[in-house]
């Protein structure tokens, strides 16, 4: 599934595919194109998947100035925020679910897709830097038994 969030309204477009390389991406790059309106810019979050900075990706995206592209550091997915979408998706419509068939899979995604974005809402960062900090910190104690470092002003 490749998925893009509105962070301002929470509506999400989203397209199963079969594979995920390169060819699948464009199209999907071309579905937002498509309906996201023309004078807006599509600032786009991605992982450093090998697809996503595949050569005809990147000359698609250098002929599209509306579109900028920002990679999340490696590990550090939970940055973009419709990884918390593919969560609501998977907890809401698809763990413990039966299907028959792939077909069957693809239509309770858009089923989904379909209702989440009739009553969708932004999501609200929640947490402060300080606690994300101290979680950080009370993590490095218990892996190494090492805090990180904090920059002085």
């Amino acid at each position: 599934m490749f998925a893009a969030l509105n962070i301002a309204s929470g509506q999400v477009l989203a397209q199963c595919k079969r594979r995920h390389r390169h060819q699948e991406f464009l199209q999907f790059l071309r579905h937002i194109e498509a309906s996201v309106s023309p004078e807006l810019s599509v600032h786009l979050i991605v992982d450093n998947y090998a697809t996503h900075k595949h050569a005809k990706v990147r000359r698609w995206l250098a002929t599209r100035p509306r579109f900028h592209v920002h990679y999340t550091p490696t590990y550090a997915s939970w940055l973009n925020q419709v990884e918390i979408w593919f969560n609501i998706i998977t907890q809401r419509a698809i763990r413990r679910g039966t299907f028959r068939s792939v077909g069957d899979l693809v239509a309770r995604i858009d089923d989904f897709v379909h209702h989440y974005n009739r009553r969708c809402h932004p999501f609200v960062w929640t947490a402060t830097a300080d606690s994300i900090l101290d979680k950080i910190e009370r993590l490095c104690k218990a892996i190494a038994g090492t805090a990180h470092w904090a920059l002085a002003d």
